[in-house]
Parts: structure tokens; C-alpha cells; sequence
């Protein structure tokens, strides 16, 4: 069997509300996406910054990174990385979706991306990781950490905000210990051309309601494959989040 072939492609915006120009924000040395960059490269057969800023731009192809420029106009990083990839030009099997300001994404997290594709029937596939009972009900009760339910097949079935499934006739604070949550992971793989159909489609209701774009696509007929992840990982959406970051990099003792 002919062996797949994988591109990374990392959306990076330079405006954000919470953290402007957070993907050259300094971490360790290091801005955080290069910090994305080697570790997606790694585990990929190449990897590309789709960005629409040129210091970005500049700053990648500064530490030998491959970055081409994009729309301001996008609406999602999927939907940025749809236009890469058409710039790009070069066919590749799969195309792998990585947020732009996750600098602790492990090499094994995306490997466990890419074994959904030994499956001819993966279109979409993403990572969940459970929940730790040990941290409590109010950790999974946090909306900015979306749950996923899935099937025994492990497709996943539904995407929230809210803590699902309801446990019946069991204490809230005892969901945990009765019940596997699992939390999503925001890494996204595609074939080429289902990425291109979930970026012709318009929103659906879910996804108004829900904001989470993956609604989109389930609510459209898409499978949704899940590869479960056992690794905790620090995203930056705000200066604080980069002082915990700079933390987590100090006790990380090259576990990455």
C-alpha cells in the first residue's frame, strides 16, 4: 500500500481581540509559531503557515519555516487553510488543520491524527482527550472547553458547549467519576477534497447556536473521526495564557 502522504498547514492571524500578534509573541526564546512549526514538523511530511499578515511572514521564512500569504477576509482558520492549500499546489493525501497558538502540540498527538486515516473510510478526523475525574464537575462544566460524545466506531456524534451526556438520577458532582467525558482537541484533518466541500457550505443552526464550526459539518452528513489523546496542552488566546505557557515550558523537561 502506498504510504500517505501529510501537510501541516498552520492558519496565523496577527489581529485578535484578546492578544494581538499573539503568534509572535516571544515563549521560551522562541516565538510561538516556531514553536508550532517544529513540533508539527516532526510528525508531518511538510508544513506551511497560512497567514495574512507579512511579519508573520517574514518571521517564518526568517527560521526557514514555508509560509504563503492569505485573505484577511476568512472567516475560519479551516477555511484559510482551504486557500493554502490551493497556493500551495502540490497534491497531498491529507491535509492537517493546526491551530496557529498551540506550541505544546506533541508529534503523538498529531501521529494519533494520522492513524484515523488507516480507515479508506476517514473524511474528517479530530483528537479528543477524557476528562481527569480527579479535576471535577467545574472543569468539564467550562464552555470554553467544548465535549464530544462518539460512537463505538469512534465517529463523533455531537460537539457542545454544554456537559453531554446528562447523567440521569446522579449528582452533578459525581458526573466524573461515573461517566468518561471527553474534551476536544482543536486539530482538525481532512482529505483535500472534503475540505474543500466543508468550506462551500454554508452555517447551519448548530453552529450559530453552539459556535463551534465542526457543527457545520456533521450537521451537513460529514463523519467526523476521533483519536483519543492522552496529552494535556496549553493553547494562547491571552497574555496570561503565555505566562502559564512559559510555566508549562519550565516543567516540560523536553517531554515534547
Amino acid at each position: 500500500m502506498e504510504q500517505k502522504r501529510f501537510l501541516a498547514i498552520i492558519p496565523a492571524r496577527y489581529a485578535s481581540t484578546r492578544f494581538p500578534g499573539k503568534p509572535l509573541a516571544i515563549l521560551g526564546g522562541m516565538t510561538v509559531i516556531e514553536r508550532v512549526y517544529r513540533q508539527v514538523i516532526k510528525a508531518c511530511d511538510d508544513a506551511v503557515v497560512a497567514t495574512d499578515d507579512e511579519r508573520i511572514l517574514n518571521a517564518v521564512l526568517g527560521f526557514g519555516g514555508k509560509a504563503v500569504m492569505t485573505s484577511s477576509s476568512h472567516r475560519s482558520g479551516t477555511d484559510r487553510c482551504m486557500e493554502a492549500y490551493r497556493k500551495i499546489g502540490q497534491r497531498f493525501d491529507v491535509v492537517i488543520n493546526v491551530q496557529g497558538d498551540e506550541p505544546f502540540i506533541s508529534p503523538k498527538q498529531i501521529n494519533a491524527l494520522k492513524a484515523c486515516f488507516d480507515s479508506s473510510e476517514t473524511q474528517i478526523a479530530t483528537l479528543v482527550k477524557p476528562f481527569d475525574p480527579k479535576d471535577g464537575f467545574e472543569t468539564i462544566l467550562n464552555p470554553n472547553s467544548p465535549k464530544v460524545v462518539i460512537d463505538k466506531n469512534f465517529n463523533a456524534l455531537y460537539f457542545s458547549r454544554s456537559v453531554i451526556p446528562f447523567i440521569r438520577g446522579v449528582e452533578s458532582t459525581q458526573w466524573p467519576s461515573k461517566h468518561t467525558f471527553y474534551k476536544h482537541i482543536g486539530i482538525y484533518a481532512f482529505l483535500p477534497e472534503i475540505l474543500e466541500q466543508v468550506t462551500s457550505i454554508s452555517q447551519g443552526e448548530l453552529e450559530k447556536a453552539e459556535s463551534l464550526e465542526q457543527l457545520r459539518w456533521l450537521e451537513n452528513g460529514f463523519r467526523i473521526k476521533v483519536g483519543i489523546s492522552q496529552i494535556e496542552t496549553i493553547g494562547i488566546d491571552t497574555p496570561e495564557d503565555l505566562r502559564k505557557a512559559e510555566e508549562f515550558l519550565l516543567n516540560q523537561n523536553d517531554k515534547l
